[in-house]
C-alpha cells in the first residue's frame, strides 16, 4: 500500500480513536491497538504496540493541553500516579517481544471482554459515563490512603498499558472513580495527563530497545488524526450525554475482544 493511500484511512482512524478516547479520558489506544491487530495480521505484536503507544502519547498530550484550559486536571495526584506507572511501563515495553502473537491476541481479547462486562453490568456505570459531560473544576484532596491505592494500581496499569500499547486510560478512569472516589470530570482530565507521561515512558523504552524500526509512517498518520480529534472532543465533552458513550464503549470492547480471542484460538 502506498504512503499516500495509507494516510487516507490512517488519519481518519486516528481522528475517531483520539476523539472518542479523549471524551472518556481513556486515550485512543484501546481502539487503535486491537484495530491495528486486525488490520495488520502479519505484523509483529511489538511493532503494533509501539505504533499505538506513540499515538496515545500525542493524543493524550493534545487532550491534556485542551483540558488544561478548563482547569480539570489534578496535577498533584496525576504526577504521583504517573511516576508510579513508569517502572511498570518500562517492564511492559521490554516484555512485549517475549510473547507470541497468538498469546498476545488472547490476553488482549480477554482483558477487553472483562472490562466490557464490568462497564455493562456495574450499577454505578452511569457515574463513569457522566465523565464526558461533567462541569466544574473541583479537585480531590489527595490523602495518604488514596496515594497508596493510586500508586499501587498505577504500577500495574503502567505495565499493562505499555505491554499492550493501549495507554491504560480505559482502566484508569474507572479506577479513579470507583476506587479513589474522584469526581468524574477530574478523573477524565487527570487520566489523560497520566497517560501522556506513561505512554511517553513506554514509547521511549520501545524505541531504545530497537522496536520502532517499523511502523513510523503509520504512527505519523494516526497521530495527526488523534491530535485533531482530541481538541474537538474536549470542546464537545460538555455538550454530549455520557450514557450512550459508556454503552457503546462496552459493546465495542466486547466485539473487538471476542474477535481477538477467536483469532488466537
Amino acid at each position: 500500500m502506498s504512503s499516500i493511500l495509507e494516510l487516507f484511512w490512517l488519519v481518519p482512524l486516528g481522528f475517531v480513536a483520539g476523539g472518542y478516547g479523549t471524551l472518556i479520558g481513556a486515550g485512543g489506544g484501546f481502539i487503535l491497538a486491537p484495530t491495528l491487530l486486525l488490520i495488520y495480521p502479519g505484523e509483529a505484536a511489538e511493532t503494533l504496540t509501539v505504533t499505538s503507544l506513540s499515538v496515545v502519547f500525542f493524543n493524550s498530550l493534545s487532550g491534556t493541553l485542551a483540558y488544561l484550559r478548563s482547569g480539570r486536571i489534578d496535577f498533584k495526584s496525576g504526577l504521583i500516579f504517573a511516576l508510579a506507572t513508569m517502572p511498570g511501563a518500562v517492564a511492559g515495553a521490554l516484555t512485549t517481544a517475549a510473547i507470541s502473537r497468538a498469546r498476545f491476541n488472547l490476553l488482549f481479547g480477554v482483558l477487553l471482554v472483562v472490562v466490557a462486562v464490568f462497564l455493562a453490568v456495574n450499577p454505578r456505570s452511569k457515574s463513569v459515563a457522566a465523565m464526558a459531560q461533567a462541569e466544574g473544576d473541583a479537585k480531590r484532596q489527595l490523602t495518604r490512603g488514596t496515594m497508596i491505592i493510586g500508586a499501587g494500581v498505577s504500577t500495574i496499569f503502567g505495565f499493562i498499558s505499555s505491554f499492550l500499547g493501549i495507554g491504560g486510560g480505559f482502566l484508569y478512569v474507572p479506577a479513579l472513580v470507583y476506587l479513589m472516589k474522584y469526581p468524574v470530570h477530574v478523573a477524565t482530565a487527570t487520566s489523560l495527563f497520566v497517560l501522556a507521561l506513561t505512554s511517553l515512558t513506554g514509547s521511549v523504552t520501545h524505541y531504545a530497545a530497537g522496536l520502532f524500526d517499523q511502523g513510523f509512517r503509520q504512527a505519523v498518520g494516526l497521530s495527526i488524526g488523534a491530535i485533531v480529534g482530541a481538541q474537538i472532543a474536549v470542546r464537545l465533552s460538555r455538550h454530549i450525554r455520557g450514557d450512550w458513550i459508556i454503552r457503546s464503549l462496552a459493546v465495542a470492547l466486547a466485539v473487538v475482544g471476542l474477535r481477538l480471542v477467536v483469532l488466537a484460538l
